[in-house]
């Protein structure tokens, strides 16, 4: 067996690195999806216009979820990006299967009272009537208070995951990702409240 003799290590010159095409830098990435949800929010709540409030409403039907997805599907669930990532997620699931979720939705009204009427569905809850709400709890950025659009979207999905919890065909994961939702949007709501107090 012959021994290579040892070399020391090439340096490298910082051009060398410029060579490199690599991904997005992630701290550029999530600042970006930072200011974007930012002004979103914030610039949207400011200006308490109705035709605002429908281009945020249809934002994932005009530029794609997948494109969304690109920009806050990594943000943290208690940042902006990361609330309005879940806000859009639930809004698509909810149109997408409609008479699902009503069935969900039902199956835990009963059992959680106070989250049914925190969400503000109608009774009795129709596939129209989730939509409709959903659709009005993402109207309420540019509308109302948006702590509450976090809350009211947390109780609708505690309401769905303890219905979920008593249906026979769903599996426990499914009804833990519900519930942590639920969990996420409803930590987030009090930040946003605590945030005003700082």
């Amino acid at each position: 067996m012959t021994q290579r003799p040892h070399h020391r290590p090439m340096r490298k010159a910082g051009a060398f690195f410029d060579e490199f095409v690599g991904g997005d830098d992630p701290a550029m990435v999530s600042e970006a999806a930072d200011r974007a949800a930012h002004l979103l929010v914030r610039g949207a709540a400011d200006s308490r216009d109705d035709a605002v409030a429908e281009r945020l409403l249809h934002l994932a039907e005009t530029e794609g979820i997948e494109t969304i997805a690109e920009v806050w599907a990594g943000s943290p669930a208690d940042s902006l990006a990361g609330c309005l990532w879940r806000l859009f997620v639930l809004r698509q699931w909810v149109h997408a299967d409609p008479t699902a979720v009503a069935r969900e939705f039902e199956a835990g009204r009963a059992r959680a009272q106070v989250a049914r009427v925190v969400a503000g569905v109608a009774d009795p809850p129709t596939p129209e009537s989730l939509q409709a709400m959903v659709d009005q709890v993402l109207r309420g950025i540019v509308a109302g208070d948006f702590a509450d659009v976090l809350f009211r979207a947390a109780a609708f999905s505690r309401v769905v995951a303890t219905g979920r919890a008593g249906l026979p065909e769903r599996t426990d994961a499914e009804v833990q990702r519900m519930l942590g939702l639920s969990e996420q949007l409803e930590a987030a709501g009090h930040a946003e409240l605590a945030s005003r107090l700082a």
